[in-house]
């Protein structure tokens, strides 16, 4: 769901005109005489998070024996979308999130939510790994928890050095996956299978 910003669209459209200016651009063009409207409405969802409320991530449900407290909890190759904030490019690929959960679980679904709160902001790809798992570890009070991020950066692919088959790698471990090397070894296992 599109929540919107507030703040003057007026004031940022003229703004963005005067991008379309500096570049050489006629900002008055057919082409570009709706665009700074479409740009606003496209940070909508490139930009949600802002807007999001992490309390909805996390509808929990009290473990009943049902899940032994030592298991993995694992949600592999999330697509996510985010942006640089050193050069406003973006940057997307997949996550990883794992924890293990110490009486509390939440629905599968809302590790997805979690990772779209964090990453559809201005970013950088190691914040969104730690903020992630910081906060399955407090609102959980998770046994351990895990956020690797796999993702190609335009600020390396479009421009600067232009290496198009570069991936970044970022792993936030925490609580027994930080600790136990055996847990970390079972996680990576279950990811790369």
């Amino acid at each position: 769901m599109d929540i919107g910003f507030s703040g003057d669209s007026d004031k940022i459209k003229k703004l963005i005109g005067s991008m379309f200016e500096y570049l050489g651009e006629n900002p008055h063009r057919e082409g570009l005489q709706e665009t700074p409207r479409r740009v606003i409405k496209s940070w909508d969802k490139l930009y949600g998070g802002y807007n999001s409320n992490l309390d909805d991530c996390f509808k929990t449900f009290k473990e009943d024996n049902v899940i032994p407290y030592n298991q993995i909890i694992l949600l592999k190759n999330i697509e996510f979308y985010s942006t640089c904030e050193h050069h406003l490019l973006p940057f997307f690929g997949k996550a990883h999130i794992a924890y293990i959960p110490n009486k509390k679980v939440v629905g599968i679904s809302k590790l997805a939510r979690l990772l779209e709160h964090f990453s559809r902001r201005l970013q950088i790809q190691e914040r969104i790994g730690n903020q992630v798992t910081e906060s399955l570890m407090q609102r959980l009070e998770a046994k351990g928890a895990a956020c690797i991020i796999e993702a190609q950066h335009f600020c390396m692919t479009s421009r600067g050095v232009e290496k198009q088959n570069s991936i970044m790698v970022t792993s936030s471990l925490n609580g027994c996956f930080l600790d136990q090397v055996s847990t970390r070894q079972e996680l990576m296992t279950l990811i790369h299978s």
